[in-house]
């Protein structure tokens, strides 16, 4: 196992655990702003974003953007 295969298996629990709040974070945002809002929908649109900036972080990391981090 590499050694940032080894910190990963550290810090696994704590990315997972910081997505969801952040999720979170945003659906509560809905709820404030939008007092009727279907929680389901908003979800899906959150998560939507949350998606592109994943892929947008997979194309930066392939062109090498995080190289020299």
């Amino acid at each position: 196992m590499i050694p940032e295969e080894k910190e990963l298996l550290k810090l696994k629990d704590d990315i997972k655990s910081d997505l969801e709040e952040l999720f979170k974070k945003y659906l509560k945002v809905f709820d404030w702003d939008i007092p009727e809002a279907n929680d389901n929908e908003a979800s899906k649109l959150i998560l939507n974003v949350m998606k592109e900036a994943i892929y947008k972080l997979d194309e930066d990391i392939k062109s090498g953007k995080f190289s020299n981090f």
